[in-house]
C-alpha cells in the first residue's frame, strides 16, 4: 500500500505540472490583447507601454513561466487585471459560494441516486423498475436551466416560497467574517433552489450507474447464498448488493465533483449566483490572465486531488487495485 501511495504522489505531481504549465501558455497563446479591456481610453503609447512592463507582460515567455510557477509555489495567484487587486481576494468568496452550492447539489444527487439506483436494481423487470427508469432519464435529459427556470417558476412566482436568487436579501449588512457570510439562515434560504436544481441534474448518473452495476452483482452465486440463508430482502440489498455495486461510483463521484466546480455556471447564471463558473468565464472574455489562470487552477486543483482522492479510496475498498 506503501508503494501504491507513492506511484499515487508521483502521478499527482506530474499531473499538476503538465497541468499548470498547459494552463499558463494556453491564455498566452490566444489572440487579444488584455490592456484593450481595461486601459482608459487616450493612453499614450508610452503610459501603455509602461502598464505591460509593470505587469511583466512584456518579458520573454520563459521569464514569465518562471516567475508564474514562483509565485505558485509561494502561494500568490497574481494580480487581477480588471479588479486590481489579488486575485486570491477576489476568487475566495466566489469559490466558497461555489463550494457550498456543488457540494450540496452533488451530496444530495448521489446520496439519493446512489440508493435509488440501487433499489430499482434490485427490481429489474418490474413496473416501478421502468417508472424509475423514466424518471432518471427525464432528469438526464432535462437541461440544467430548464430545470432552475421551473422550480423559479413554482417556488419562487406561484407560491413564493423562495428568493428568486442572490445570496443574500437586497440591502443585508455585507458580512465581516466566513461564518457570518454561511452560517446563518439566509444563506441556507437562498442555497435551496439552486442546489435542488443541481440534486437533480445530476441525480440520473448515478441512478443508472449503480442499477447497471447492481444488475451484474445481483447474479453472482454469493447473492444467491445469502438468499438461502433466509436474509431480509433490506440486508441483501444495501449490506450486501450494494456495498459491492458501490465501487464504480467511487470515481464516478471524484471526477463529477471536481468537474462541477467549473460547470455550475448555468445554474449561477439562472441564480444569479456569484460563484467560480461565472467568474471564469468573465475573466476569459476580458483576457485577464491572472484570474481565469486562478480560476482554472482552482478548478483543476479540485478535479486532480478528487481523483487522487478516489484512486486511494479505491484501493482501501478492492485491495486487488493496489497490486496492479
Amino acid at each position: 500500500m506503501r508503494k501504491f501511495i507513492i506511484r499515487r504522489v508521483a502521478y499527482l505531481l506530474l499531473t499538476y505540472w503538465a497541468f499548470i504549465t498547459i494552463l499558463f501558455f494556453i491564455f498566452r497563446v490566444t489572440p487579444g490583447d488584455p490592456t484593450t479591456l481595461y486601459i482608459p481610453e487616450g493612453m499614450s503609447q508610452a503610459e501603455r507601454q509602461a502598464t505591460l512592463e509593470r505587469y511583466g507582460l512584456t518579458d520573454p515567455l520563459y521569464v514569465q513561466y518562471v516567475d508564474y510557477l514562483r509565485m505558485l509555489l509561494s502561494g500568490d495567484l497574481g494580480t487581477s487585471y480588471r479588479y486590481n487587486a489579488p486575485v486570491w481576494e477576489v476568487l475566495t468568496t466566489k469559490f466558497w459560494n461555489t463550494i457550498f452550492l456543488m457540494a450540496g447539489a452533488m451530496t444530495l444527487a448521489y446520496t439519493f441516486g446512489i440508493a435509488f439506483g440501487a433499489y430499482i436494481g434490485w427490481l429489474r423487470g418490474t413496473a416501478k423498475e421502468k417508472y424509475g427508469m423514466v424518471m432518471a432519464l427525464i432528469a438526464r435529459s432535462s437541461p440544467e436551466f430548464w430545470i432552475g427556470i421551473v422550480l423559479l417558476s413554482v417556488f419562487v412566482f406561484q407560491l413564493g416560497w423562495f428568493p428568486w436568487g442572490g445570496i443574500r436579501e437586497i440591502g443585508a449588512e455585507a458580512p465581516t467574517s466566513f461564518f457570518d457570510r454561511y452560517v446563518n439562515r439566509s444563506f441556507v434560504y437562498h442555497l435551496v433552489l439552486p442546489v435542488l436544481t443541481g440534486a437533480i441534474y445530476y441525480m440520473a448518473q448515478p441512478i443508472l450507474l449503480m442499477r447497471s452495476s447492481m444488475i451484474s452483482v445481483l447474479n453472482t452465486d454469493y447473492i444467491e447464498i445469502k438468499k438461502a440463508e433466509g436474509l431480509s430482502n433490506y440486508t441483501i440489498l444495501y449490506k450486501h448488493a450494494a456495498r459491492n455495486s458501490i465501487l464504480p461510483m467511487v470515481t464516478v463521484v471524484a471526477l463529477v465533483a471536481g468537474l462541477s466546480v467549473g460547470g455550475s455556471l448555468v445554474i449561477e447564471t439562472v441564480f444569479s449566483w456569484p460563484g467560480m463558473g461565472r467568474e471564469m468565464v468573465e475573466s476569459v472574455h476580458h483576457n485577464d490572465y491572472p484570474m481565469a489562470q486562478g480560476a482554472f487552477f482552482l478548478m483543476g486543483s479540485v478535479v486532480i486531488f478528487m481523483n487522487f482522492v478516489a484512486d486511494i479510496a479505491y484501493a482501501f475498498l478492492d485491495p486487488r487495485v493496489r497490486y496492479e
